[in-house]
């Protein structure tokens, strides 16, 4: 059987949980692929990063808070194929962090219970997510 090579995309996600189990998520802001479309912080990495390397730039960068490594714990993870791409997404939780949350990318972001989060307009990878998120909160 023929295969095809396939464009496989790793990104990386966190759910921050607050002290009252809400998760934090942000919305994709106009202009990006999915725009409008709310989905939990993170992103691509660069070249040489590990995944947590990569969430914790990303969570700087977008919310202007600082994780260490060691408040990052793997969760579960998305594999989701879109047209142009095959997306491998892992989700880290994480429940301390420095700073206050501050949008710094032109995006909406809100606090939300695991069960208003089934609600959401999410990306299809996000969305098998937010089973297992709920049931570790």
């Amino acid at each position: 059987m023929p295969t095809t090579a396939v464009n496989i995309q790793l990104v990386v996600a966190c759910a921050l949980v607050d002290a009252d189990g809400r998760v934090l998520v942000a919305q994709r802001p106009e202009g990006k692929d999915m725009a409008g479309l709310w989905e939990f912080p993170g992103g691509k990495l660069e070249a040489g990063e590990t995944p947590e390397q990569a969430l914790i730039r990303e969570l700087k960068e977008e919310l202007s808070i600082d994780v260490t490594q060691a408040c990052l714990a793997p969760l579960s993870f998305a594999s989701h194929s879109y047209e142009a791409m095959h997306l491998l997404m892992p989700l880290y939780i994480c429940r301390k962090w420095g700073g206050q949350v501050i949008a710094r990318e032109n995006q909406a972001v809100k606090w939300c219970t695991p069960r208003q989060l089934f609600d959401l307009d999410m990306p299809a990878a996000d969305k098998p997510l937010i089973a297992p998120l709920r049931d570790t909160i």
